[in-house]
Formats: C-alpha cells, structure tokens, sequence
C-alpha cells in the first residue's frame, strides 16, 4: 500500500471473498500480515483455506540463506517476492516498468522452527475449542468477529511466545576426512 496506494485489509478481503470462492469450488488464501497464531486463526475463522506464514517463519535455522552475526546477535536475511532483491535473484531484476514493492530485512535468527510451529498449531486448535469447531473447516462457520480497540493484554509484556528471546545457531560440524587405508 505504501508504494503503490493499492491495498484491502486482509481479513476484510478473506471473508468478503470466501464465499464466493467456495461457491465456485475455488479456495481462498490469505496473504500476509500474520504476526502472531491469532492471526492465523483469524484467518481461518474468516473464510481462508490457506495462510501465508513468511513473516513469521522467517529467522529460522530451516529458511534459506546464510546466517549473519553482528557483535553478539544473529540473523537471516529475509526478502518478501515483490523486493529488488527476490526479482534481482528469480527474474534478473526489477523490469522497467516496474516498481519494487517488497522488503528485504535482516530478522533475529530464532532457532528451530518446530517450536514455533507447535505454537501456531496449539492456538489453531485452542481457537477450535473456543468456538465449538471439531474440524478446522468448520472454523469459518463457529467464528463471529467483534471489532475491538486493543488486541493483547500487555500487563505482561515480556512473554516469550510474543517476543521471542535471542538464540545462537549451532557451531557447524568440521568436515573430516575418513583416515586412508591401511
């Protein structure tokens, strides 16, 4: 929206969209934005079939690309597929007509990614119980969306599900040769 003026909010755009999709037989994915598992859920309650999850995924041992350490502090360099840098990499580079949309930034390196997955997945399904779905397809038809002023409770700031504490990545293994015959 900043470059190009361009823009719906993604939550409004899934439920406007997922029933007419569905009626379709088509699917829904909502792209973007996702900073936390209640954004996920949300998403789900709202109609998505799919939830685009870069942003959040970013940092990990797993992503691509080389981890960077500045003083006492790691990160991974992560890139969103409209930035100079993902066109400059898949396609040569930002077409003449063209304006670069996305980012390129450097994340705190944060680990394995299980533990956040887990994280993910334990508020989908916590979401589910709370509503009354016994299938995440049935989350869309349980979710009724109140608008509110003020997401989380930050009498509590310091929990490490929100901010997640520093990690170093694992020394890599010496390569060694196998000794030669005898």
């Amino acid at each position: 929206r900043k470059q190009t003026g361009v823009g719906y909010p993604q939550l409004s755009a899934v439920m406007e969209c997922a029933d007419a999709a569905h009626g379709l037989h088509g699917c829904i994915i909502s792209d973007g934005g996702c900073t936390c598992p209640g954004d996920v859920c949300k998403a789900f309650g709202g109609g998505a079939d799919f939830v685009m999850l870069g942003g959040m995924l970013a940092g990990h041992e797993e992503c691509s690309g080389e981890t960077i350490k500045e003083g006492n502090d790691y990160f991974k360099v992560f890139y969103g597929m409209s930035s100079d840098t993902a066109m400059k990499k898949h396609v040569g580079g930002v077409a003449e007509y063209r304006s670069s949309e996305g980012k390129t930034v450097k994340v705190p390196y944060r680990g394995p990614v299980d533990e956040t997955v887990r994280d993910i997945l334990g508020g989908v399904r916590s979401a589910c119980t709370y509503v009354g779905a016994a299938l995440l397809k049935e989350l869309s038809k349980r979710t009724t969306f109140v608008r509110v002023t003020q997401q989380l409770n930050n009498a509590f700031p310091e929990s490490t599900k929100v901010n997640p504490c520093k990690m170093e990545p694992p020394a890599k293994k010496q390569r060694t040769e196998a000794p030669s015959g005898p």
